[in-house]
């Protein structure tokens, strides 16, 4: 019989959902088990409801994976039950409380804080539904199941080389320069409640950290622990009121100047930006702005990237990610699990995830065409105007 996905299924499990037959009961292990051989047969996309959970709705980024989840699972048959939580950690707590009760089959879940899901995922375990961790890894629980991503490490890399590029101690090749310094840069971190932005930051300081020690990159404010650079939430209004404040303490007076930052996402470089502006660093990078890196190819910041105010950004294809939940997705309604290229690399506090790892690309002004523009991710009437339509 097919189940109701407005009621909360009579029975399943974690390896597969289960089709419960007059002739077999279904039995399962929560999730993070998986069910013996002849337990359980797949279900049709059209019998399956996927609850989507976007961490919120205030960033591009969230919107676009949010979309290019909802319209992929869609195409395939399964219904969808997206939801947006607005940066609240009560309220997306809420819809995936809601998501169990309602019967939703399997979970796809952004979460803000990859810690604060354990009573929610615990319930989802014991409804025998699957739990697919978007982009933000949840810890601290056994009850997740599979792990879809970027290789996160990498993005940081990126971010860090295109600083040093735009610094000019790399050339186009990533081999050094004969620039010499002392350059003066300021770091900034994502939410420290955001497993990722412990990714980005080791793979950006490991890059930065030769031309840290030989002195040819100096960070005069000190402030150079991932806490201290921490942003709460992405947040590009605390960007800009703590960029401020590092100018205040240690760039009063324009004696001495900043001639990078590290931003390891685009709305915290346009915080940024902002707060150099006002402070009279000019409105380019050719009037005097520092050398700014970015993250997540939002298009108000590509199109600074081609006006030459923002240096550059980490592009993640979100078509391809979705696609990848999506697969996950079909692996578990199909009765088998996904595939993962990446078992080791990304341990929750309780177990190594199995996880699925895409490449990200390094954006400036000279291939928006090509990476963004040709694959169809944005148009150019888009990047001119710095709004998607």
């Amino acid at each position: 019989m097919a189940w109701n996905n407005w009621t909360r299924k009579a029975a399943a499990t974690v390896g597969s959902l289960a089709l419960v037959t007059a002739l077999a009961a279904c039995g399962g292990s929560g999730a993070g088990g998986g069910a013996g051989a002849g337990e359980s047969e797949s279900k049709a996309p059209e019998d399956i409801q996927v609850g989507v959970a976007m961490p919120t709705e205030t960033s591009e980024r969230w919107i676009a994976d949010g979309k290019a989840v909802k319209s992929q699972l869609e195409e395939a048959g399964y219904s969808v039950d997206l939801q947006f939580a607005n940066d609240d950690i009560p309220t997306q707590q809420q819809q995936i409380d809601q998501m169990i009760t309602k019967g939703d089959d399997i979970l796809v879940v952004a979460s803000i804080d990859g810690t604060a899901l354990s009573t929610q995922l615990q319930a989802a375990a014991d409804a025998g539904i699957p739990i697919i961790s978007y982009d933000r890894l949840i810890n601290g629980t056994e009850n997740v199941d599979f792990y879809v991503t970027f290789d996160n490490y990498n993005v940081g890399v990126q971010q860090a080389t295109s600083l040093l590029t735009g610094l000019g101690l790399l050339d186009a090749d990533g081999k050094k320069t004969d620039k010499k310094g002392p350059l003066n840069i300021e770091l900034f971190a994502g939410s420290i409640d955001d497993n990722n932005a412990h990714f980005f930051w080791k793979g950006a300081m490991d890059t930065l950290k030769p031309f840290l020690d030989d002195k040819t990159l100096v960070v005069k404010s000190g402030q150079t622990n991932i806490e201290q650079a921490a942003t709460l939430r992405w947040s590009q209004e605390e960007a800009q009121s703590r960029m401020e404040d590092l100018i205040t303490a240690n760039y009063a007076g324009g004696k001495t100047k900043i001639d990078g930052i590290l931003s390891p996402f685009d709305g915290i470089s346009r915080g940024v930006i902002t707060a150099l502006s006002n402070a009279g660093y000019g409105k380019s990078i050719k009037d005097g702005l520092p050398i700014i890196s970015g993250q997540d190819a939002e298009i108000a910041s590509v199109k600074l990237i081609d006006d030459g105010v923002q240096y550059a950004t980490i592009f993640k294809d979100t078509r391809k990610l979705a696609t990848q939940a999506v697969e996950a997705v079909k692996a578990y309604a199909g009765g088998g699990e996904p595939e993962a290229n990446d078992t080791k690399s990304y341990d929750n506090g309780k177990k190594v995830v199995p996880s699925f790892l895409l490449d990200s690309d390094i954006v400036v002004k000279d291939n928006i065409k090509s990476l963004l523009v040709d694959s169809k991710y944005y148009t150019a009437e888009e990047v001119k105007a710095g709004r998607s339509k």
